[in-house]
């Protein structure tokens, strides 16, 4: 029996073959190396921010509200990065005549001069996003901070962090956890940024709490694929 032979015609296709197996090879390397490095899902990243913002300071001892500096949180899918003239509100400097604003904290800190250049010139600061999911995932802060879902659950102790840093896995499974049991995950909407709520209670308790909240609410997370892959 003679040996069977492709037609002529089919080597049109084999360009089209090597290409897509490299296009395949480029994806599967993107998801690999790009959607699971450090910078989008590893605790422990930790940037060094172009001024060093001390949560710490801020949120923890000055007791500032979160919702002072990332606005937006409650009615808008993004927490917002604080334009400069927040920062400006306690930090701006001498004006033209040298006179300074009723509030004026550390005017001349060589650390604040990138916040002061800002003002000045209208330039935003560069900072360094430090949780970033993949662009396949969508996530809604104001759906989750006006049903009770805290800023600790999934950035952590914040008020405590010189530096902030990735404090939780923030997987899939991470999320899917939360949704299928937000009963530990919740307490009332006024305590969502008070993130020393629960400290003088047992887990039992917080829990008997979820499960009323979890009520009162209608709270009713979806596991479905689209509601985070869309």
């Amino acid at each position: 029996m003679d040996r069977f032979l492709f037609p002529r015609w089919v080597n049109k296709f084999v360009p089209l073959l090597i290409g897509g197996l490299l296009v395949g090879a480029a994806y599967g390397g993107t998801i690999i190396f790009v959607a699971s490095s450090p910078e989008v899902i590893n605790r422990g990243y930790q940037p060094e921010q172009p001024v060093p913002f001390s949560h710490k300071l801020h949120a923890g001892r000055l007791k500032m509200d979160c919702r002072y500096c990332h606005n937006t949180v409650e009615k808008a899918p993004h927490a917002a990065i604080p334009p400069t003239a927040t920062c400006g509100n306690c930090h701006t400097g001498p004006d033209d005549k040298g006179a300074l604003p009723y509030a004026a904290i550390r005017t001349q800190s060589v650390a604040l001069e990138p916040i002061r250049e800002s003002l000045n010139t209208g330039e935003s600061v560069d900072w360094i996003r430090v949780h970033n999911l993949p662009d396949f995932v969508f996530f809604n802060h104001s759906a989750h901070v006006t049903r009770g879902v805290s800023c600790v659950e999934c950035h952590g102790r914040i008020d405590k962090m010189e530096r902030v840093e990735v404090a939780k896995p923030i997987s899939m499974s991470f999320c899917l956890e939360c949704h299928r049991n937000p009963e530990s995950h919740i307490r009332p909407v006024d305590q969502v940024t008070n993130l020393e709520w629960g400290m003088d209670k047992t887990d039992t308790q917080k829990l008997e709490i979820g499960h009323e909240l979890v009520k009162e609410l209608n709270i009713k997370p979806s596991t479905n694929c689209s509601t985070c892959h869309r």
